[in-house]
C-alpha cells in the first residue's frame, strides 16, 4: 500500500530557536521534527488530544538522531519532509529532511517510535489510522523485540 501523501511542514525560525551563536540551537531541530509529526498526525485526522494525553496508549520515540549539514538562522524560512517507515507491528520510523528557504538540506533526523499499551507497558499494533501512512520496512525487521 502506498502512504499517504501529506503536505510538508513549514515554519520560520525564531529568536528563541537559536543559541549564543545565532544558530539554532541543536536540540531544537529535533523540536522542529516533533512539530512535524504532530503537524502529520493532525492531517491524517489523528485528535492530537487524545493520542498525546495517556489515554491507554503510549507512543514514546525510542530512538532518535540527527545529522547537521547546515546552520539555520533567525528569519530563516524551514521545511520539513517526512519518509515514515513501518519497522513491525507495533514500531515505525520517521526520517525527516529539513531544508532552508533556498532548498538546501540543513539536517535528516530519524526517530523511532513503538505503540504501548498502559498500564503494563505492553507492545500493541500500531493504531489506525498511521498503517495507511507508513511504508513497510525489508522483511528482515519484522518484529524483532528490543
Amino acid at each position: 500500500m502506498n502512504p499517504t501523501p501529506l503536505r510538508d511542514y513549514q515554519r520560520t525560525v525564531h529568536f528563541a530557536d537559536t543559541d549564543a551563536a545565532g544558530v539554532v540551537y541543536f536540540a531544537n531541530l529535533l523540536r522542529f521534527c516533533h512539530e512535524a509529526y504532530e503537524d502529520a498526525l493532525a492531517q491524517l485526522g489523528v485528535d492530537l488530544r487524545q493520542f498525546f494525553s495517556n489515554s491507554g496508549l503510549i507512543v514514546p520515540i525510542t530512538e532518535a538522531q540527527i545529522r547537521f549539514l547546515k546552520p539555520l538562522y533567525c528569519g530563516d524560512r524551514l521545511r520539513v519532509t517526512i519518509d515514515p517507515q513501518r519497522l513491525d507491528t507495533s514500531r515505525f520510523q520517521l526520517t525527516y529532511t529539513l531544508y532552508n528557504e533556498g532548498g538546501d538540506r540543513v539536517a535528516i533526523a530519524q526517530t523511532q517510535h513503538m505503540c504501548l499499551q498502559l498500564p503494563h507497558r505492553q507492545r500493541v499494533p500500531i493504531p489506525d489510522p498511521l498503517p495507511a501512512w507508513l511504508k513497510s520496512a525489508p522483511e528482515e525487521a519484522s518484529d524483532r523485540e528490543d
